[in-house]
Protein backbone atom coordinates (compact mmCIF):
# COMPACT_ATOMS: atom_id res chain seq x y z
CA UNK A 1 0.00 0.00 0.00
CA UNK A 2 1.05 3.32 -0.91
CA UNK A 3 0.04 7.25 -0.38
CA UNK A 4 0.19 9.65 -3.27
CA UNK A 5 1.34 13.29 -2.26
CA UNK A 6 0.47 15.65 -4.69
CA UNK A 7 -1.54 19.18 -4.85
CA UNK A 8 -4.76 17.73 -4.76
CA UNK A 9 -4.76 16.14 -1.67
CA UNK A 10 -4.62 19.64 0.94
CA UNK A 11 -6.49 18.04 3.63
CA UNK A 12 -4.77 14.60 3.68
CA UNK A 13 -1.34 16.40 3.38
CA UNK A 14 -0.55 16.04 7.09
CA UNK A 15 -1.91 12.76 7.60
CA UNK A 16 0.25 10.91 5.04
CA UNK A 17 3.31 13.27 5.79
CA UNK A 18 2.90 12.07 9.67
CA UNK A 19 3.05 8.28 8.49
CA UNK A 20 5.59 8.40 6.19
CA UNK A 21 8.38 7.29 8.84
CA UNK A 22 6.68 4.09 10.06
CA UNK A 23 7.57 0.43 8.36
CA UNK A 24 6.72 -0.16 5.37
CA UNK A 25 4.97 2.89 4.53
CA UNK A 26 5.33 3.89 1.05
CA UNK A 27 5.06 7.78 0.00
CA UNK A 28 5.15 8.81 -3.60
CA UNK A 29 5.44 12.56 -3.84
CA UNK A 30 5.58 14.76 -7.01
CA UNK A 31 7.68 17.07 -5.33
CA UNK A 32 9.41 17.50 -2.10
CA UNK A 33 10.39 20.96 -2.35
CA UNK A 34 9.54 22.59 1.32
CA UNK A 35 7.17 19.60 2.22
CA UNK A 36 7.86 16.97 4.59
CA UNK A 37 10.31 18.53 7.09
CA UNK A 38 8.75 16.59 9.73
CA UNK A 39 8.93 12.86 8.68
CA UNK A 40 10.05 10.84 11.75
CA UNK A 41 10.81 7.16 11.79
CA UNK A 42 8.34 5.95 13.87
CA UNK A 43 5.48 7.93 13.15
CA UNK A 44 4.28 11.17 14.80
CA UNK A 45 2.74 10.14 18.44
CA UNK A 46 0.51 13.10 18.21
CA UNK A 47 -0.69 12.36 15.03
CA UNK A 48 -1.40 8.97 17.01
CA UNK A 49 -3.29 10.12 20.10
CA UNK A 50 -5.47 12.57 18.09
CA UNK A 51 -6.49 9.40 15.65
CA UNK A 52 -7.29 7.02 18.59
CA UNK A 53 -9.21 9.74 20.52
CA UNK A 54 -11.53 10.16 17.29
CA UNK A 55 -12.10 6.71 16.84
CA UNK A 56 -13.60 6.99 20.26
CA UNK A 57 -15.66 9.43 19.52
CA UNK A 58 -14.35 12.90 21.18
CA UNK A 59 -13.76 15.81 19.88
CA UNK A 60 -12.25 19.17 21.01
CA UNK A 61 -15.07 20.89 20.36
CA UNK A 62 -18.19 19.03 20.95
CA UNK A 63 -16.78 17.52 24.02
CA UNK A 64 -13.68 19.47 25.42
CA UNK A 65 -13.24 18.28 28.65
CA UNK A 66 -14.08 14.29 27.79
CA UNK A 67 -11.51 14.83 25.24
CA UNK A 68 -9.18 16.66 27.88
CA UNK A 69 -9.21 14.07 30.42
CA UNK A 70 -8.06 11.46 27.72
CA UNK A 71 -5.67 13.14 25.93
CA UNK A 72 -2.80 12.56 28.34
CA UNK A 73 -3.55 8.64 28.37
CA UNK A 74 -4.03 8.53 24.79
CA UNK A 75 -0.39 10.51 23.97
CA UNK A 76 1.33 8.57 26.84
CA UNK A 77 0.36 5.09 24.75
CA UNK A 78 0.62 6.31 21.31
CA UNK A 79 4.14 7.58 22.50
CA UNK A 80 5.30 4.14 23.59
CA UNK A 81 4.36 3.03 20.61
CA UNK A 82 6.62 5.14 18.12
CA UNK A 83 9.16 4.79 20.52
CA UNK A 84 8.90 0.98 19.59
CA UNK A 85 8.66 1.31 15.86
CA UNK A 86 11.44 3.60 15.86
CA UNK A 87 13.60 1.13 16.91
CA UNK A 88 12.62 -1.21 14.71
CA UNK A 89 12.74 0.96 11.92
CA UNK A 90 16.01 2.04 12.99
CA UNK A 91 17.02 -1.38 12.87
CA UNK A 92 15.80 -1.96 9.52
CA UNK A 93 18.19 1.19 7.80
CA UNK A 94 15.52 4.24 8.00
CA UNK A 95 14.27 6.33 5.83
CA UNK A 96 15.16 5.40 2.07
CA UNK A 97 15.08 8.11 -0.66
CA UNK A 98 14.54 7.22 -4.42
CA UNK A 99 14.76 10.24 -6.85
CA UNK A 100 13.76 9.21 -10.92
CA UNK A 101 14.86 12.91 -11.67
CA UNK A 102 17.43 15.38 -11.00
CA UNK A 103 16.13 19.19 -10.60
CA UNK A 104 17.97 22.11 -12.47
CA UNK A 105 18.61 23.26 -8.90
CA UNK A 106 20.88 21.57 -6.55
CA UNK A 107 19.11 23.06 -3.45
CA UNK A 108 15.96 20.80 -4.00
CA UNK A 109 17.72 17.83 -4.65
CA UNK A 110 19.64 18.56 -1.42
CA UNK A 111 16.44 19.04 0.04
CA UNK A 112 15.04 15.62 -0.96
CA UNK A 113 18.42 14.38 0.57
CA UNK A 114 17.86 15.70 3.04
CA UNK A 115 14.29 13.84 4.37
CA UNK A 116 17.00 10.90 4.90
CA UNK A 117 19.46 11.23 7.82
CA UNK A 118 16.55 13.31 9.98
CA UNK A 119 18.17 14.71 13.28
CA UNK A 120 21.14 12.04 13.24
CA UNK A 121 18.53 9.26 12.30
CA UNK A 122 20.00 6.56 9.73
CA UNK A 123 18.92 6.89 6.27
CA UNK A 124 20.05 6.54 2.02
CA UNK A 125 19.45 8.44 -0.92
CA UNK A 126 20.23 7.29 -4.09
CA UNK A 127 19.09 8.87 -7.37
CA UNK A 128 17.98 6.93 -10.99
CA UNK A 129 18.41 9.16 -14.26
CA UNK A 130 17.71 8.77 -17.77
CA UNK A 131 19.17 9.97 -20.54
CA UNK A 132 16.38 11.10 -21.88
CA UNK A 133 16.08 13.24 -19.21
CA UNK A 134 15.83 17.39 -19.73
CA UNK A 135 18.81 18.25 -17.92
CA UNK A 136 20.72 15.13 -19.66
CA UNK A 137 19.63 16.12 -23.14
CA UNK A 138 21.34 19.53 -22.87
CA UNK A 139 24.27 18.45 -22.38
CA UNK A 140 25.18 15.74 -25.37
CA UNK A 141 23.65 12.86 -24.07
CA UNK A 142 23.30 11.15 -27.64
CA UNK A 143 26.68 10.71 -27.26
CA UNK A 144 27.08 8.37 -24.55
CA UNK A 145 24.06 6.51 -26.00
CA UNK A 146 25.67 5.63 -28.92
CA UNK A 147 28.97 5.09 -26.60
CA UNK A 148 26.87 2.49 -25.07
CA UNK A 149 25.48 1.09 -28.28
CA UNK A 150 29.23 0.68 -29.80
CA UNK A 151 30.17 -0.96 -26.14
CA UNK A 152 27.15 -3.42 -26.60
CA UNK A 153 25.92 -2.51 -23.25
CA UNK A 154 22.25 -3.83 -22.48
CA UNK A 155 19.83 -1.16 -21.60
CA UNK A 156 19.44 -2.59 -18.00
CA UNK A 157 22.73 -2.14 -17.11
CA UNK A 158 23.31 0.96 -14.87
CA UNK A 159 26.45 3.76 -15.38
CA UNK A 160 27.93 4.32 -12.01
CA UNK A 161 30.53 6.52 -12.00
CA UNK A 162 32.00 9.43 -10.33
CA UNK A 163 32.85 11.04 -12.99
CA UNK A 164 29.12 11.01 -14.14
CA UNK A 165 27.92 12.43 -10.68
CA UNK A 166 30.51 15.41 -10.82
CA UNK A 167 29.05 16.10 -14.68
CA UNK A 168 25.82 15.86 -13.64
CA UNK A 169 26.62 18.57 -10.76
CA UNK A 170 27.92 20.42 -13.42
CA UNK A 171 25.59 20.81 -15.67
CA UNK A 172 23.10 21.85 -12.64
CA UNK A 173 25.70 24.46 -11.55
CA UNK A 174 26.02 25.89 -15.58
CA UNK A 175 21.49 25.85 -15.65
CA UNK A 176 21.53 28.03 -12.56
CA UNK A 177 23.42 30.38 -13.61
CA UNK A 178 22.08 30.53 -16.88
CA UNK A 179 18.45 31.25 -14.81
CA UNK A 180 20.38 33.15 -12.24
CA UNK A 181 21.69 36.07 -15.32
CA UNK A 182 17.55 35.71 -16.46
CA UNK A 183 16.78 36.56 -13.07
CA UNK A 184 19.04 39.23 -12.86
CA UNK A 185 18.25 40.93 -16.76
CA UNK A 186 14.54 41.11 -14.87
CA UNK A 187 15.16 42.76 -11.89
CA UNK A 188 16.81 45.43 -14.06
CA UNK A 189 13.74 45.91 -15.89
CA UNK A 190 11.51 45.75 -12.87
CA UNK A 191 14.05 48.55 -11.20
CA UNK A 192 12.58 50.81 -14.43
CA UNK A 193 8.82 50.44 -13.31
CA UNK A 194 9.66 50.42 -9.67
CA UNK A 195 11.10 54.31 -9.57
CA UNK A 196 7.92 55.41 -11.31
CA UNK A 197 5.57 53.21 -9.03
CA UNK A 198 7.31 54.89 -6.42
CA UNK A 199 6.52 58.81 -7.57
CA UNK A 200 2.47 57.78 -8.33
CA UNK A 201 2.75 56.38 -5.02
CA UNK A 202 3.69 59.06 -3.10
CA UNK A 203 1.22 61.18 -5.10
CA UNK A 204 -1.38 59.01 -4.12
CA UNK A 205 -0.68 59.08 -0.85
CA UNK A 206 -1.16 62.71 -0.84
CA UNK A 207 -4.04 62.82 -1.78
CA UNK A 208 -5.24 60.05 0.43
CA UNK A 209 -3.75 61.69 3.66
CA UNK A 210 -5.89 65.17 2.55
CA UNK A 211 -2.78 67.26 1.75
CA UNK A 212 -4.27 70.48 0.34
CA UNK A 213 -3.60 70.19 -3.86
CA UNK A 214 -4.80 74.26 -4.18
CA UNK A 215 -1.46 74.84 -5.30
CA UNK A 216 -0.47 71.64 -6.74
CA UNK A 217 -3.50 72.45 -9.37
CA UNK A 218 -2.45 75.78 -10.02
CA UNK A 219 0.85 74.44 -11.40
CA UNK A 220 -0.90 72.06 -13.14
CA UNK A 221 -3.08 74.96 -14.76
CA UNK A 222 0.72 77.11 -15.34
CA UNK A 223 1.95 74.09 -17.08
CA UNK A 224 -1.12 72.83 -18.89
CA UNK A 225 -1.03 76.71 -20.65
CA UNK A 226 2.18 76.94 -21.03
CA UNK A 227 2.54 73.33 -23.36
CA UNK A 228 -0.27 74.39 -25.67
CA UNK A 229 0.95 78.01 -26.33
CA UNK A 230 4.71 76.17 -26.77
CA UNK A 231 2.97 73.65 -29.22
CA UNK A 232 0.81 76.67 -30.73
CA UNK A 233 3.92 79.39 -31.36
CA UNK A 234 6.86 76.64 -31.99
CA UNK A 235 7.15 77.32 -35.62
CA UNK A 236 6.73 80.70 -38.16
CA UNK A 237 6.12 84.13 -36.94
CA UNK A 238 3.33 85.69 -34.85
CA UNK A 239 1.19 86.14 -38.00
CA UNK A 240 1.95 82.31 -39.01
CA UNK A 241 0.19 81.25 -35.40
CA UNK A 242 -3.31 79.69 -35.90
CA UNK A 243 -4.62 81.32 -32.64
CA UNK A 244 -8.25 80.39 -33.13
CA UNK A 245 -7.02 77.02 -32.93
CA UNK A 246 -5.30 77.91 -30.04
CA UNK A 247 -8.14 79.21 -28.56
CA UNK A 248 -10.44 76.31 -29.12
CA UNK A 249 -8.27 74.26 -27.80
CA UNK A 250 -8.03 76.01 -24.83
CA UNK A 251 -11.61 76.02 -24.36
CA UNK A 252 -11.64 72.24 -24.07
CA UNK A 253 -9.87 72.97 -21.10
CA UNK A 254 -11.27 75.90 -19.18
CA UNK A 255 -14.05 78.78 -19.61
CA UNK A 256 -11.34 81.20 -21.78
CA UNK A 257 -13.16 84.71 -21.10
CA UNK A 258 -9.88 86.32 -22.83
CA UNK A 259 -10.48 87.13 -26.89
CA UNK A 260 -7.96 86.90 -29.91
CA UNK A 261 -8.67 90.81 -30.22
CA UNK A 262 -7.57 91.78 -26.46
CA UNK A 263 -4.84 90.00 -26.70
CA UNK A 264 -3.80 92.01 -30.30
CA UNK A 265 -4.74 95.07 -28.81
CA UNK A 266 -2.40 94.43 -25.54
CA UNK A 267 0.64 93.74 -27.89
CA UNK A 268 -0.16 97.02 -30.13
CA UNK A 269 -1.05 94.31 -33.40
CA UNK A 270 -0.65 90.88 -34.58
CA UNK A 271 2.71 91.01 -35.52
CA UNK A 272 3.88 91.79 -32.37
CA UNK A 273 2.14 89.38 -30.20
CA UNK A 274 5.10 87.68 -28.40
CA UNK A 275 4.83 83.85 -26.71
CA UNK A 276 5.55 85.49 -23.48
CA UNK A 277 2.40 87.26 -23.54
CA UNK A 278 0.10 84.57 -24.71
CA UNK A 279 1.52 82.44 -21.86
CA UNK A 280 1.28 85.71 -19.47
CA UNK A 281 -2.29 86.59 -20.27
CA UNK A 282 -3.55 82.89 -20.71
CA UNK A 283 -2.41 81.53 -17.25
CA UNK A 284 -3.90 84.81 -16.21
CA UNK A 285 -7.14 84.18 -17.45
CA UNK A 286 -7.36 80.48 -15.67
CA UNK A 287 -6.41 81.35 -12.57
CA UNK A 288 -9.28 83.95 -12.12
CA UNK A 289 -12.14 81.07 -13.74
CA UNK A 290 -10.08 78.74 -11.04
CA UNK A 291 -11.04 81.73 -8.67
CA UNK A 292 -14.34 82.11 -9.87
CA UNK A 293 -14.88 78.52 -10.02
CA UNK A 294 -13.76 78.30 -5.93
CA UNK A 295 -15.99 81.33 -5.12
CA UNK A 296 -18.81 79.45 -6.42
CA UNK A 297 -18.38 76.55 -4.78
CA UNK A 298 -17.03 77.00 -1.58
CA UNK A 299 -13.68 76.68 -0.33
CA UNK A 300 -14.23 72.95 1.44
CA UNK A 301 -16.02 71.76 -1.48
CA UNK A 302 -13.69 72.71 -3.67
CA UNK A 303 -10.70 70.76 -1.80
CA UNK A 304 -13.14 68.15 -2.29
CA UNK A 305 -13.43 68.29 -5.35
CA UNK A 306 -9.51 68.66 -6.56
CA UNK A 307 -8.61 65.15 -4.48
CA UNK A 308 -10.81 63.41 -5.84
CA UNK A 309 -10.25 64.53 -9.34
CA UNK A 310 -6.61 64.15 -9.25
CA UNK A 311 -7.07 60.67 -7.33
CA UNK A 312 -9.47 59.52 -10.22
CA UNK A 313 -7.49 60.67 -13.31
CA UNK A 314 -4.07 59.34 -11.63
CA UNK A 315 -5.26 55.95 -10.70
CA UNK A 316 -6.87 55.75 -14.43
CA UNK A 317 -3.64 57.10 -16.06
CA UNK A 318 -1.49 54.74 -14.16
CA UNK A 319 -3.65 51.41 -14.82
CA UNK A 320 -3.01 52.52 -19.07
CA UNK A 321 0.62 52.97 -18.53
CA UNK A 322 0.99 50.25 -17.06
CA UNK A 323 -0.71 48.19 -20.15
CA UNK A 324 1.59 50.15 -22.43
CA UNK A 325 5.12 49.02 -20.60
CA UNK A 326 4.49 45.54 -20.94
CA UNK A 327 3.83 46.38 -24.51
CA UNK A 328 6.84 47.46 -24.37
CA UNK A 329 8.83 44.96 -22.64
CA UNK A 330 7.49 42.33 -25.07
CA UNK A 331 9.01 43.81 -28.26
CA UNK A 332 11.83 45.81 -27.25
CA UNK A 333 13.69 42.43 -27.32
CA UNK A 334 13.90 43.07 -30.97
CA UNK A 335 16.56 46.27 -30.61
CA UNK A 336 18.88 43.68 -30.23
CA UNK A 337 19.32 42.96 -33.76
CA UNK A 338 19.61 46.95 -34.84
CA UNK A 339 22.87 46.55 -32.45
CA UNK A 340 21.37 48.31 -29.66
CA UNK A 341 20.79 47.18 -25.50
CA UNK A 342 17.20 46.52 -25.29
CA UNK A 343 17.39 47.53 -21.08
CA UNK A 344 18.61 51.28 -22.36
CA UNK A 345 16.14 51.52 -24.95
CA UNK A 346 13.79 50.32 -22.32
CA UNK A 347 14.84 52.81 -20.09
CA UNK A 348 14.84 55.52 -22.39
CA UNK A 349 11.39 54.66 -24.06
CA UNK A 350 9.71 53.62 -20.56
CA UNK A 351 10.87 57.07 -19.56
CA UNK A 352 8.55 58.77 -22.37
CA UNK A 353 5.91 57.27 -21.40
CA UNK A 354 6.01 58.50 -17.93
CA UNK A 355 6.42 61.95 -19.16
CA UNK A 356 3.79 62.25 -21.36
CA UNK A 357 1.35 60.45 -18.66
CA UNK A 358 2.25 63.24 -16.09
CA UNK A 359 1.03 65.82 -18.62
CA UNK A 360 -1.83 63.53 -19.60
CA UNK A 361 -2.87 63.68 -15.68
CA UNK A 362 -2.20 67.77 -15.38
CA UNK A 363 -4.23 67.91 -18.67
CA UNK A 364 -7.35 65.83 -17.51
CA UNK A 365 -6.77 67.06 -14.08
CA UNK A 366 -7.57 70.86 -14.98
CA UNK A 367 -10.01 70.42 -17.79
CA UNK A 368 -12.13 68.00 -15.11
CA UNK A 369 -11.76 70.35 -12.55
CA UNK A 370 -13.20 73.32 -14.61
CA UNK A 371 -16.38 70.94 -16.26
CA UNK A 372 -17.23 68.81 -13.84
CA UNK A 373 -21.24 69.35 -12.47
CA UNK A 374 -21.40 69.73 -8.88
CA UNK A 375 -24.71 69.52 -7.06
CA UNK A 376 -25.28 70.62 -3.94
CA UNK A 377 -28.20 68.88 -1.84
CA UNK A 378 -31.81 70.19 -2.29
CA UNK A 379 -32.78 71.57 1.01
CA UNK A 380 -35.88 70.39 2.66
CA UNK A 381 -39.79 72.36 2.43
CA UNK A 382 -40.61 74.03 5.38
CA UNK A 383 -43.98 72.33 6.45
CA UNK A 384 -46.21 73.01 9.15
CA UNK A 385 -46.86 71.10 12.02
CA UNK A 386 -49.85 69.60 11.36
CA UNK A 387 -50.20 66.13 11.39
CA UNK A 388 -50.64 63.85 8.34
CA UNK A 389 -53.39 61.21 8.34
CA UNK A 390 -52.62 57.93 6.33
CA UNK A 391 -55.62 58.68 3.78
CA UNK A 392 -53.82 62.30 3.09
CA UNK A 393 -50.91 60.52 2.75
CA UNK A 394 -52.50 57.87 -0.01
CA UNK A 395 -54.13 60.49 -1.47
CA UNK A 396 -50.99 62.86 -2.38
CA UNK A 397 -49.49 59.61 -3.94
CA UNK A 398 -52.18 58.76 -5.70
CA UNK A 399 -52.05 61.95 -7.53
CA UNK A 400 -49.52 61.23 -9.63
CA UNK A 401 -49.83 60.02 -13.17
CA UNK A 402 -48.35 57.32 -15.88
CA UNK A 403 -46.60 60.28 -18.01
CA UNK A 404 -48.03 60.32 -21.47
CA UNK A 405 -45.94 60.87 -24.46
CA UNK A 406 -47.40 64.28 -24.97
CA UNK A 407 -47.44 65.48 -22.13
CA UNK A 408 -46.43 69.22 -21.89
CA UNK A 409 -46.12 69.70 -18.32
CA UNK A 410 -42.70 68.57 -16.62
CA UNK A 411 -41.34 68.33 -13.03
CA UNK A 412 -37.54 67.87 -11.88
CA UNK A 413 -36.62 64.48 -11.59
CA UNK A 414 -33.08 64.34 -9.92
CA UNK A 415 -30.73 60.66 -9.82
CA UNK A 416 -30.26 59.62 -6.66
CA UNK A 417 -26.25 60.31 -5.62
CA UNK A 418 -23.72 57.32 -6.09
CA UNK A 419 -25.36 56.08 -9.87
CA UNK A 420 -23.45 55.81 -12.65
CA UNK A 421 -22.69 59.53 -13.99
CA UNK A 422 -22.68 60.73 -10.77
CA UNK A 423 -19.57 61.58 -7.83
CA UNK A 424 -20.38 61.54 -4.13
CA UNK A 425 -18.07 64.02 -2.78
CA UNK A 426 -17.70 64.36 0.95
CA UNK A 427 -21.31 64.87 2.79
CA UNK A 428 -24.32 66.27 0.65
CA UNK A 429 -22.07 67.38 -2.43
CA UNK A 430 -22.30 65.26 -5.57
CA UNK A 431 -20.27 66.02 -8.73
CA UNK A 432 -21.75 64.57 -11.95
CA UNK A 433 -21.77 65.47 -15.55
CA UNK A 434 -18.58 64.31 -16.55
CA UNK A 435 -17.24 60.26 -15.54
CA UNK A 436 -13.70 60.93 -13.80
CA UNK A 437 -13.32 56.80 -14.61
CA UNK A 438 -13.62 56.99 -18.59
CA UNK A 439 -13.13 59.31 -21.61
CA UNK A 440 -16.46 60.87 -22.16
CA UNK A 441 -17.79 63.71 -23.55
CA UNK A 442 -16.97 66.89 -21.45
CA UNK A 443 -20.31 69.18 -20.32
CA UNK A 444 -20.28 72.21 -22.77
CA UNK A 445 -20.65 74.51 -19.36
CA UNK A 446 -20.74 74.49 -15.69
CA UNK A 447 -23.91 73.93 -14.10
CA UNK A 448 -24.87 73.84 -10.53
CA UNK A 449 -28.04 72.26 -9.03
CA UNK A 450 -29.25 74.20 -6.04
CA UNK A 451 -32.56 74.55 -4.53
CA UNK A 452 -34.96 77.42 -5.62
CA UNK A 453 -37.38 79.56 -3.59
CA UNK A 454 -40.01 77.09 -3.52
CA UNK A 455 -37.52 73.86 -2.87
CA UNK A 456 -37.57 73.03 -6.80
CA UNK A 457 -34.16 72.31 -8.03
CA UNK A 458 -33.05 74.96 -10.15
CA UNK A 459 -29.64 75.22 -12.16
CA UNK A 460 -27.64 78.02 -12.39
CA UNK A 461 -24.91 78.48 -15.40
CA UNK A 462 -22.95 81.51 -15.30
CA UNK A 463 -25.32 84.69 -15.11
CA UNK A 464 -28.36 82.55 -16.32
CA UNK A 465 -30.91 80.71 -13.82
CA UNK A 466 -32.97 78.38 -15.73
CA UNK A 467 -35.42 75.80 -14.60
CA UNK A 468 -35.03 71.99 -15.21
CA UNK A 469 -37.95 70.89 -17.52
CA UNK A 470 -36.56 66.89 -17.57
CA UNK A 471 -34.44 64.56 -15.81
CA UNK A 472 -31.18 63.32 -17.36
CA UNK A 473 -32.91 60.19 -19.10
CA UNK A 474 -35.77 62.65 -20.94
CA UNK A 475 -38.09 61.54 -18.77
CA UNK A 476 -41.08 63.74 -17.99
CA UNK A 477 -43.70 63.84 -15.42
CA UNK A 478 -46.74 64.63 -15.84
CA UNK A 479 -48.82 65.95 -12.61
CA UNK A 480 -52.75 66.93 -12.03
CA UNK A 481 -53.67 69.97 -11.51
CA UNK A 482 -56.04 70.38 -7.94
Amino acid sequence: RHEVLNAKQHEREAAIVAEAGRRGAVTVATNMAGRGTDIMLGGNSEFRAVAELKKRGLDPHETPDEYEAAWDEALAKAESDVAAEHEEVTELGGLYVLGTERHESRRIDNQLRGRSGRQGDPGESRFYLSLNDDLMRLFNAGLVDRFMQTAGMEDDVPIESKMVTNSIQKAQGAVEAQNYEIRKNVLKYDDVMNRQRQVIYDERRAVLEGEDLHEQLRLFVNDVVGSYVDAATAEGFAADWDLEKLWDAMRQVFPVSLTIDEVEDMAGGRQAITAELLREQLMSDAHHAYDQREETLGPETMREVERRVVLSVLDRKWREHLYEMDYLQEGIGLRAMAQRDPLIEYQREGFQLFEAMMEAIKEESVSHLFSVEVQMPEAPVAVGATPMSVGDLVGGLAAAEVPDDDATGAASVDEPAGTNGSRAFGAGVKVSGVDLDTDGQRSGGLRYTAPGEDGRAVETGGQQTVERKADRRGKKVKRKRR
